[in-house]
């Protein structure tokens, strides 16, 4: 590394050092290297800031969080977790079981880590400790399953690093789901173990199939808005983008008119609310591409994959190299920082191992999408721990054996990449 590559390293971490916020560390970091480091004029680093909030492909991911909103605001999410609990709530841990089940039906529709701890984490913690499940079992649950957000599609983390890279957006999206559903099956197993001798923790009845059927007609309208969306997307009714302003119209739509759990005066203050989320993202986004736009320009990236190369020539070194690295730089940077930073990075690396840029682009979003549950910078421990009133540590403590199984479905697409990979080949986006 050159002396100037070092003074950028410690600039930025010093910065964060100082627990300055992240866009600003970003963006101070690029203006310091632009102004020390080259000779082109500062107005260019302005320029690119505010053509990288004109883009496109973010109108996905701010229609997506406005999506997530109405859900919250509304009874979608209360309905959701109702058949959650109609599928699975009589078994062994059936409840916990639910509580995953029904991140996976919010994450499809919200693609938001933190809007799924905040949305379900209210309804499943209380429930979950008023039947007498344990606490660590329940917090580290409801930190965990919550990843899901990311990983099943829609992803807010997929859709930034397709914009990154161009690989194809849908196809993407595709190799979400086999992780998403592995992780919610071997949660639910090892839940059915952990409680299947348990006779203290009762058991809900086994719903009759009138009873079921009354569940699912009243959630009807839930489930359909994840239908909506994939059949919209993967038939060519509508492409993804259009796909969050359709999911939006809908939830609206179902919340003010079918369910009524909505009044029209809220809709001012959701969109409010979705419009104040959506330009923090912005604001990072802008950020990460500030200095990403001087990494670039001093040839950085290049660099880093020279020195890579000559010292990993093994594909698999590599790929536990970038796991390990992810999952440490998740600890400390949020997906949309790292996915912005990071990517362009990493990218010019994949071709010369012959890795495929759509499979590292889940590699890095499960990695990522794990950092919410790792202290010290995990997102999801601080919001679990308020709701419970516990501390970082007590509750780093309890996601562990959840981590342990996400970690081991992580390794398994990672090493075995036509598992995720078949169903986008098979769709035709590989």
């Amino acid at each position: 590394m050159e002396l100037s590559d070092i003074i950028i390293l410690l600039i930025l971490l010093g910065c964060m050092a100082t627990y300055i916020p992240v866009f600003m560390c970003l963006f101070f970091t690029g203006v310091l290297g632009f102004l020390f480091f080259t000779d082109i004029p500062l107005l260019l680093l302005f320029q690119t800031m505010f053509r990288s909030m004109d883009n496109f492909a973010l109108v996905v991911v701010l229609f997506f969080i406005l999506c997530g909103n109405i859900m919250t605001a509304g009874s979608i999410v209360e309905k959701l977790i109702k058949v959650a609990n109609a599928l699975v709530s009589w078994l062994p841990g059936g409840l916990g079981m639910a509580g995953v089940l029904a991140c996976g039906l919010f994450g499809a529709i919200s693609g938001s880590t933190v809007a799924t701890v905040v949305a379900l984490g209210g309804f499943m913690i209380p429930a979950l400790l008023d039947n007498g499940y344990p606490e660590k079992y329940t917090l580290g649950l409801m930190t965990t399953s919550p990843n899901l957000g990311v990983i099943i599609p829609p992803s807010i983390g997929m859709i930034l690093y397709s914009m990154i890279s161009n690989v194809s957006l849908e196809g993407l999206f595709l190799t979400g789901f086999i992780p998403g559903l592995l992780i919610m099956a071997l949660v639910c197993v090892y839940s059915f173990f952990f409680f299947k001798n348990k006779k203290e923790i009762v058991r809900k009845p086994i719903p009759s199939f009138k009873e079921t059927l009354a569940v699912f007609k009243e959630g009807f309208w839930s489930l359909m808005l994840p239908v909506i969306i994939f059949g919209g997307i993967f038939s060519g009714v509508f492409t993804a983008n259009e796909a969050a302003v359709v999911a939006c119209v809908y939830a609206f739509i179902v919340e003010l008119f079918i369910h009524k759990s909505m009044k029209f005066s809220q809709v001012k203050q959701i969109t409010v609310n979705s419009a104040v989320t959506s330009a923090t993202l912005l604001i990072i986004v802008a950020g990460a591409t500030c200095f990403g736009r001087l990494l670039t320009l001093e040839d950085i990236p290049g660099r880093i994959t020279e020195t890579v190369l000559s010292a990993i020539t093994s594909p698999f070194v590599f790929l536990i190299a970038m796991n390990m690295l992810l999952l440490v730089v998740g600890m400390f940077m949020d997906i949309i920082s790292a996915t912005m930073i990071l990517g362009p990075v990493f990218l010019p690396m994949l071709d010369a191992f012959g890795i495929s840029w759509m499979h590292f682009g889940l590699v890095m979003t499960v990695n990522l999408a794990i950092g919410y549950c790792t202290p010290p910078m995990g997102v999801s421990l601080y919001i679990t721990g308020a709701i419970a009133n516990r501390d970082l540590i007590y509750v780093s403590k309890a996601v562990a054996p959840f981590i342990a199984i996400q970690i081991f479905v992580l390794l398994l697409m990672t090493f075995f990449p036509h598992v995720v990979l078949w169903l986008p080949r098979l769709m035709g986006f590989v």
